[in-house]
Order: structure tokens, then C-alpha cells, then sequence
């Protein structure tokens, strides 16, 4: 089994394009979303709930995860603690539309890479995506 099938995290592949996993339960969301990012060259895969963004991660390695804290059943800090434990070096960026600092230290805790409040600035995401994997903004 090569890194990819494993879902390891090769910060090497960088140098090709950014690979982000939008998740987030918010449809319009994703769309509007992935559209202005892939406009700015940056691959771009989506999941609209934990579940499928751990069976995505199982498959397809990502550089960046960028994931809403407030979803249905597993929510954004439960799928981020499963991240952790099965891929450590992964760089996660939490989004919320509620500006709570709880649910920010609750995801700094468990090793989230950044903390955003929605409405969120794409070109801030993105800069944010890129300074955690050790890019310029």
C-alpha cells in the first residue's frame, strides 16, 4: 500500500497545487466556496459531513482540511479527534458561524491548525490554508 491508499499527508506534493477538503453541511457553502478556490488553482474536494470527510481522507490525501464545527451527527470536533488519531500530521482549519471562544480552544486543543468565524474571507482562508502548510500567504 503506497502513502495515497494509506491518506498520509506528503507536504512535497505542495510545489503541484494545493489540495483542499472543504467540509462543511452547508451546501451553497461548499459550492460558492470551492468554485473561487479552484479559480485560484487550488484542487478542491468537498464532503457535507464527517462521516464522508473520513471516508474521502481514507482515500485521497489533502494537504489542508479545512471543516465546519457546527454539522449534524459527527460534528466538526469529533471528526477532527478521528483526523488526529488516524493521520496526526494533518492540518486542520476549523470554520463556525458562531463566534464562540469554547468551540475555538475546544479545537486548539484537540490540534486544530486555526480557528475562522464564517462569514469567512476566502482569500484570509486560503492565505491561512497556505501559511499552515508552510506557504507564503
Amino acid at each position: 500500500m503506497d502513502q495515497e491508499q494509506e491518506g498520509e499527508f506528503d507536504v512535497n506534493r505542495i510545489e503541484q497545487g494545493l489540495c483542499l477538503l472543504l467540509v462543511d453541511d452547508e451546501e451553497a457553502f461548499l459550492q460558492s466556496a470551492s468554485k473561487v478556490l479552484q479559480r485560484k488553482g487550488v484542487t478542491v474536494l468537498t464532503a457535507n459531513r464527517g462521516t464522508k470527510a473520513l471516508e474521502i481522507l481514507a482515500e485521497q490525501s489533502v494537504d489542508v482540511i479545512i471543516m465546519d464545527v457546527t454539522m449534524p451527527g459527527l460534528d466538526g470536533i469529533e471528526t477532527l479527534e478521528r483526523i488526529r488519531a488516524r493521520y496526526p500530521e494533518a492540518k486542520v482549519i476549523l470554520l463556525t458561524g458562531h463566534a464562540s471562544m469554547e468551540s475555538a480552544a475546544q479545537g486548539m486543543e484537540h490540534g486544530a491548525a486555526g480557528y475562522m468565524v464564517k462569514p469567512v474571507d476566502l482569500h484570509a482562508l486560503l492565505t491561512k490554508a497556505k501559511q499552515s502548510v508552510g506557504q507564503e500567504g
